[in-house]
């Protein structure tokens, strides 16, 4: 691409990570059931690319959220609750016209059949982002820009924008790009467009489960087949782990090709693959995690680490949030999660984490199980 190599970013801006797309506040049940049976809800906060921010700022790095939300009392508390993470807000615009998204859910698995979401979106202030609108200059301040698909299915100039911004230009960051198929948000609409985002993107999270969904491939190797140009593709395979692949792309001039991705004149050296097993967790609420897992790779590759210890990080960083029952919670201390990276492959396919393990005072064999 014509921005930075994976790894490597500008290296004067001031920003480690800008994450732009919706971010919404979400009714957390008081009880299992279904939502016709649940007495009532605590507040708290969900999107995506926000969480990444929230999990990129708690763990020490200057991160910042763009996006749009209503001049509502619900806007106030997403800046707010945001903002209070050391995440940088003012790039968010008010809209006057148009309220903040909200959602409700039940305590299940995404995964499971009882799972319940109600979603109160439609018409929200994010959807109404567009290339004409969006603080171009402080979307780009970053060494990384971080997007994801939801943000391309919310509308027509949503999808507008992430095609911009997904776009080959001079300087442009290091762009990373989380696919996040929500088939929901697709009725109606072809989600074989987040392939062709993807491919215009330097780093790409995608799961093995949502590529099949949305693009009907299967396999790992088959992803990286369907998406060989960008330097990085993590593939999430679930309890499995991750497989990653890696090349060392050479930037040349390039040209748009029929599939939408630029790559004509860039040359690309051969992969290096690596698998990572997936950790074994005590898990009290699956919501959060693949976000979680993108915030915890992106810490580690701005941090200039081998793609192993990437890929742990994101494992790491997914288990602290499936240890807790909302989207976000305090990471582990850096060198307490350095300390558990560095653990040989026996000792990590050992660990089992459950509820506090992230306590700064828990060194690598209180968390391991006999």
């Amino acid at each position: 691409m014509s921005g930075p190599a994976a790894g490597t970013a500008s290296a004067d801006a001031t920003t480690d990570v800008v994450c732009l797309g919706e971010s919404m506040v979400t009714f957390l049940p008081s009880q299992p059931g279904r939502l016709a049976d649940v007495p009532s809800f605590g507040r708290g906060i969900g999107g995506a690319e926000s969480n990444v921010a929230c999990a990129l700022a708690a763990a020490g790095h200057r991160a910042a959220w763009v996006g749009r939300v209503g001049a509502d009392g619900f806007g106030d508390h997403l800046v707010e609750t945001i903002g209070g993470y050391g995440v940088d807000t003012s790039a968010v615009r008010r809209d006057p016209e148009r309220p903040t998204g909200i959602y409700f859910r039940t305590a299940t698995d995404r995964g499971e059949g009882a799972h319940e979401v109600a979603y109160y979106r439609a018409g929200s202030a994010a959807s109404a982002m567009s290339p004409a609108n969006v603080p171009y200059e402080e979307v780009f301040a970053g060494r990384v820009l971080h997007l994801s698909g939801i943000t391309a299915a919310l509308s027509a100039d949503c999808l507008e924008l992430v095609r911009e911004l997904t776009a080959p230009r001079p300087g442009r960051p290091l762009v990373s790009f989380d696919v996040n198929h929500r088939p929901h948000l697709w009725r109606g609409g072809d989600a074989s467009v987040l392939l062709e985002l993807a491919r215009r993107c330097d780093l790409v999270f995608v799961g093995e489960d949502e590529a099949e969904e949305a693009w009907g491939i299967v396999g790992a190797e088959a992803i990286r087949a369907a998406l060989p140009e960008p330097a990085v593709v993590v593939v999430k395979r679930g309890s499995a782990g991750a497989t990653v692949f890696a090349s060392g792309l050479r930037p040349g001039p390039r040209s748009s090709n029929a599939g939408g991705a630029e790559n004509d004149g860039a040359e690309f050296a051969p992969d290096t693959v690596t698998h990572v097993p997936a950790l074994r967790v005590d898990v009290v609420a699956a919501v959060g995690a693949g976000d979680a897992f993108a915030a915890g790779f992106l810490s580690a590759t701005l941090r200039g680490l081998r793609v192993r210890d990437r890929v742990r990080h994101g494992h790491l960083m997914a288990a602290a949030v499936l240890t807790v029952p909302g989207d976000l919670t305090e990471p582990p201390a850096r060198d307490h999660a350095d300390r558990l990276v560095a653990l040989d492959d026996e000792a990590w396919g050992r660990l089992r984490l459950g509820p506090g393990w992230t306590a700064a005072d828990r060194a690598p064999e209180e968390v391991r199980t006999p």
